[in-house]
């Protein structure tokens, strides 16, 4: 949400946009005071003053839009809360030591495979573990003394604890029934008109694409590349716009990682493990994905920051794909390419600030319909009578240059080449228009 909020949402009192997140949350986009109280835990820390130094380090991490970190000074130390989607995590740092932990799951007894699951797990990570804290609850811990515990040590053993912990909470209690949940009170449901738009459009999104993707005469002609975009774009989008946790969330992070994987299986089995899983999601009732619906705070992000040309230079080497598409009349399967585009750059990336917000009004724009349920005002496309609302597109790309203008003086968007004709010719000359940015900073 955060400076995408601020910018669509710069009139929510009057039009009483609903308040949504969407997309992966970053870590990348922190403000200069962030990035001084870094520099202040460094100094302070090579000083041995190290509670001064994790209270900066603390500052750091802080996201006020968020609210995803706490901290208070208390006798003998700091205490600390930070928040990662359905987690909690909470330490404290003394004098000597820093200690963190995340209680994950609950239950009366644990079978073999459970804990057979966390032993191969505690293989892999690098700073903490799995373990049973007093009260029976599987956690997870991370320590460390104080004089080998620098800020950047600190930052990738509470990213590994918060990530991990996140993740697996959901999957354990989707697959071991008898768990439970715990230290869930931070959590705050969907409202039920959300959670049943949302819901809804995943399992029409779902139906409609593997029915396409399934179609005989499409894997009889050679078009399983085009079919793989098709399925990619769905996954990416469905990612973006629903947000969602657990179960879902690994579902489309798996196939995403088969897919791609180096195993020399043909495109077309490729797609079929990409089917497969979409088909599994088809298979849950309603309540499994309402129940993994919820707002949640988060202070670490799973993507790596890139610069504007590598997002330019994936646009450019992607784009002209949909143009034997459009030249054949396969609209359908046209506008798969560039909704592959935005949704592989906002899945994989942590892009810059403007063209993230670019990006996300892609979306908005391309997927109309859906915001429109969810309960946002400003239409950009009336798919009934298939027009733009050509006025507020340009108004709300002149309002993102503008928020941006300060950082990147040259950000100047050509909304003269965009092409209204119908939506490909759209996607394709929008997708075009945030190529052609000029992203260099100020001085």
């Amino acid at each position: 949400m955060s400076f995408i909020n601020r910018i669509f949402g710069g009139k929510a009192a009057s039009n009483k946009d609903p308040k949504i997140s969407f997309g992966r949350y970053s870590d990348a986009y922190k403000v200069p005071a962030q990035f001084a109280a870094w520099d202040k835990a460094q100094s302070l820390f090579e000083k041995e003053r190290y509670l001064e130094s994790y209270k900066a380090f603390m500052e750091y991490l802080r996201d006020e839009e968020e609210d995803n970190v706490r901290y208070n000074e208390v006798a003998g130390g700091l205490e600390f809360e930070i928040f990662q989607g359905s987690k909690k995590i909470t330490g404290k740092a003394t004098p000597y030591q820093v200690k963190a932990e995340a209680k994950i799951v609950k239950a009366e007894s644990f079978n073999v495979g459970i804990m057979r699951r966390l032993l191969e797990q505690n293989f892999t990570l690098r700073y903490s573990r799995f373990a049973l804290d007093e009260e029976g609850n599987i956690a997870i811990i991370f320590d460390t003394s104080t004089i080998d515990g620098s800020p950047y040590k600190l930052y990738y053993a509470l990213q590994e604890v918060a990530t991990k912990a996140d993740k697996q909470d959901d999957l354990l209690l989707e697959e071991f029934k008898n768990l439970e949940l715990v230290e869930a009170s931070h959590l705050e449901p969907l409202p039920q008109h959300e959670k049943e738009v949302k819901y809804n459009f995943i399992k029409q999104s779902i139906e409609r694409v593997v029915k396409e993707a399934e179609r005989p005469d499409l894997q009889k002609n050679g078009y399983s590349s085009s079919v793989g975009y098709m399925l990619l774009d769905l996954i990416f989008k469905l990612d973006y716009l629903i947000k969602p946790e657990g179960f879902m969330m690994e579902i489309l992070e798996r196939t995403h990682r088969q897919y791609y994987e180096k195993d020399g299986l043909p495109t077309t089995k490729k797609n079929k493990i990409l089917c497969n899983g979409l088909r599994e999601l088809l298979r849950r009732p309603p309540e499994d994905f309402y129940k993994e619906m919820y707002r949640v705070k988060c202070t670490f992000g799973i993507t790596h920051s890139v610069n504007h040309d590598r997002v330019a230079n994936f646009i450019a080497n992607e784009l002209p794909t949909m143009d034997w598409y459009l030249n054949n009349g396969m609209h359908r399967m046209a506008m798969s390419i560039p909704g592959y585009i935005a949704g592989y750059c906002m899945f994989n990336y942590a892009v810059p600030a403007p063209d993230r917000t670019f990006l996300a009004l892609y979306y908005q724009i391309t997927e109309a319909e859906y915001f429109r349920d969810l309960g946002f005002q400003t239409s950009y496309y009336d798919s009934v009578n298939q027009t733009f609302n050509k006025r507020a597109i340009r108004k709300a790309i002149n309002r993102i240059a503008d928020t941006f203008k300060e950082k990147y003086p040259k950000l100047q968007p050509d909304t003269n080449i965009l092409n209204y004709d119908n939506r490909p010719l759209f996607a394709r000359s929008y997708l075009t228009m945030i190529r052609q940015l000029n992203l260099l900073k100020a001085v």
